[in-house]
C-alpha cells in the first residue's frame, strides 16, 4: 500500500488504554513515546497488542510548537 504521509516512524506499542469509542495507543519510537487516539473498531481490526511492531504515520497541515 502506498501512502502520501512522508513522516513514517517505526516503533513498538507499549500500552493500550481502551475507551468507550476511542482508545489510546502509546508507541515507543526509540526512547520517545508517541500517543495516538484511534477508534476501538480500528484497534480490533488491526488486532493491536502491546509489543507489536507498528509504523506511526504523521500527516498534518500544521505542526505547532509552544514554549
Amino acid at each position: 500500500m502506498k501512502i502520501s504521509a512522508r513522516n513514517q516512524i517505526p516503533g513498538t506499542i507499549t500500552a493500550l488504554t481502551p475507551g468507550a469509542v476511542n482508545g489510546q495507543i502509546k508507541v515507543d519510537i526509540g526512547g520517545t513515546t508517541i500517543t495516538s487516539s484511534i477508534t476501538e473498531e480500528a484497534i480490533a481490526e488491526l488486532a493491536l497488542a502491546v509489543g507489536d511492531k507498528v509504523t506511526v504515520l504523521i500527516k498534518a497541515s500544521d505542526v505547532l510548537i509552544g514554549k
